[in-house]
């Protein structure tokens, strides 16, 4: 009796024990990500928590739009569609109110909302920017974060004039790029590693 209980109870413990692998794998994947950001772990944690709030925000207050909001080093960047020039007001100001954001960068359009054809053909152009930032000489794929909206690209990240210039060349000559729009935050030099 004693065997079949042991044997029972390994089988729910080891059951339950292979789905931990693969969120440990994806656990070391993200502190890799955060090792090699030049934004502190708290702002790293926080602007996730300001993504999170600025959705409950859109979702409690701006149904009708299509908004994308990316935070970065506690700054905010807004790319999509809403109706009228009011309505992006609104929102702008809705995100600023959120805590510790620091400034929001309003790229909203005024128009009705992209197709899903369009949010696709920006997914793929964000990620052929992405993977030719892998083996772009002059600055880290790690420290440039992409966004796409309408085949626009808006380049975030805590760089150098350098570092900005070389990643800027790199996006620009991607294929579908519309243009290229800096939301950077300049450092004088690069943090040593």
């Amino acid at each position: 009796m004693k065997k079949l209980f042991f044997a029972a109870s390994f089988a729910v413990v080891a059951s339950t024990l292979q789905g931990c692998f693969p969120i440990a794998a994806v656990g070391v994947g993200a502190t890799a990500l955060v090792v090699d950001d030049r934004r502190s772990t708290g702002f790293y944690v926080e602007d996730e928590n300001i993504e999170w709030k600025a959705r409950s925000v859109l979702l409690d207050r701006f149904k009708n739009a299509h908004v994308n909001v990316t935070s970065f080093n506690l700054g905010v960047l807004l790319t999509g569609e809403v109706l009228d020039e009011k309505t992006k007001t609104d929102v702008g100001e809705a995100i600023r109110q959120i805590a510790n954001v620091k400034n929001v960068t309003n790229e909203l359009s005024i128009g009705g909302k992209s197709s899903l054809t369009a949010r696709s053909n920006d997914a793929l152009i964000t990620t052929n920017v992405k993977a030719r930032f892998l083996g772009a000489k002059g600055f880290s794929s790690n420290h440039v974060k992409v966004v796409t909206e309408s085949s626009v690209v808006y380049l975030m990240g805590l760089v150098t004039k350098e570092e900005a210039d070389a990643a800027v060349d790199v996006a620009r000559t991607t294929s579908g790029v519309s243009r290229v729009v800096k939301v950077f935050e300049y450092l004088d030099k690069a943090p040593k590693r």
